[in-house]
């Protein structure tokens, strides 16, 4: 037995924001109901918004998603800003992993596949992102692209989303709405001879204008009945977001557990001498601490990441990994001895086995026994 439903399904929004740059897009995200930004490029510096650290790889792109999708009552908009910065990640990554100069080294597009699913895992996460109550915005690049119908004599020029052409299609079919900001141009003849033979002038006043639904220059949609054009202002789409408030999701209040005598760790019969905040059993110490023992907690002191690139060291940051921990599991699987610094890891091998399997790596390191 199914249960039929009808009337409408309130839900948080899937937008996609792009137009030519310096138009406005990161601050006409901004407007959207508490905004948070995951921001690829930068251009939220000098804009007073929320933002996670700028992602350095593709890894820790998904890993802040994961977190703003696991994280309840975090913000109620996540911004990606901008997803043509963000494909780029995903193939620098993807070049990484199979060893390729570039993503169009596999041939016959093959390449554009391998970034397609990519990227589709990225727009998966997303998704569950909307299901948990938050909007999802976000923005691209523009670009103009030669344009010509399979049934139709000649080409035109038309705008479209600064994305590899599996992707942008992709992103497309992903969004609820596809809002394309623009400057609006009139065309005025200035000889009296009539547009098509005459001589014509460009005019406008700068005003800006964003196209909802499709047409033959330019890509667009819309689910919710707007006009065709709107001026490029957060406020011509409010009422959309009006009503969100009774739709979001509760927030599970934890339960409060009974309150337990607190029993001392079991101290370790070796000295550990390798620090981590992360780990409860120290996998760097030996033999002297068996599975499920705890250790104590160790001193703070500056960690050197020096000749290790920040993409990595963003990553064992953010987790709290040291240097002597990657060097161990990486000794433990066979790349490189375990007296090698990270700095003289090749850097093909830190790009495609460190951090793009970045979760299996601390996986690994929890336990020593997941391959990566």
């Amino acid at each position: 037995m199914f249960e039929i439903s009808n009337g409408k399904i309130q839900t948080a929004i899937k937008t996609v924001i792009y137009g030519p740059e310096g138009i406005g897009k990161s601050t006409f995200a901004s407007r959207f109901p508490d905004p948070l930004f995951i921001d690829t490029e930068g251009s939220t510096k000098y804009m007073d918004v929320k933002r996670l650290p700028a992602p350095s790889s593709w890894s820790m792109l998904m890993q802040e998603v994961q977190y703003v999708k696991s994280t309840p009552g975090l913000c109620k908009t996540l911004v990606i800003d901008t997803a043509d910065w963000a494909e780029q990640m995903c193939i620098k990554q993807i070049c990484a992993q199979k060893n390729w100069s570039g993503i169009e080294d596999a041939g016959w597009g093959k390449g554009y596949t391998y970034l397609a699913e990519e990227f589709g895992k990225l727009l998966n996460l997303l998704e569950d992102v909307v299901r948990s109550g938050i909007n999802v915005v976000v923005t691209a690049h523009a670009q103009m692209r030669k344009f010509e119908q399979p049934d139709e004599l000649g080409s035109y020029d038309r705008w479209e989303l600064k994305l590899q052409k599996k992707t942008a299609p992709m992103v497309k079919e992903w969004a609820d709405m596809v809002l394309f900001a623009n400057y609006k141009t009139i065309v005025v003849n200035v000889d009296g001879q009539g547009a098509i033979k005459g001589k014509n002038k460009a005019q406008g006043a700068g005003q800006r204008v964003m196209y909802t639904t499709h047409h033959s220059c330019w890509d667009a949609k819309n689910r919710h009945g707007l006009p065709d054009e709107l001026p490029f202002d957060y406020t011509a789409i409010a009422h959309l977001f009006a009503d969100q408030a009774a739709v979001q999701p509760p927030i599970q209040q934890p339960v409060q557990a009974p309150i337990q005598p607190v029993q001392q760790p079991v101290q370790a019969t070796q000295p550990v001498t390798q620090p981590t905040q992360l780990l409860q059993m120290d996998i760097t110490a030996g033999e002297g601490i068996q599975e499920g023992q705890l250790v104590q907690p160790y001193p703070q002191f500056d960690v050197d990441y020096s000749g290790i690139p920040q993409a990595l060291v963003d990553l064992m940051k953010k987790d709290n990994i040291m240097p002597m921990q990657i060097q161990r599991v990486v000794a433990e699987k066979g790349y490189y001895p375990l007296d090698t610094p990270i700095s003289n890891y090749d850097s093909g091998f830190i790009q495609a086995v460190l951090v793009a399997a970045w979760d299996q790596v601390v996986n690994a390191i929890l336990h020593l026994d997941v391959p990566f």
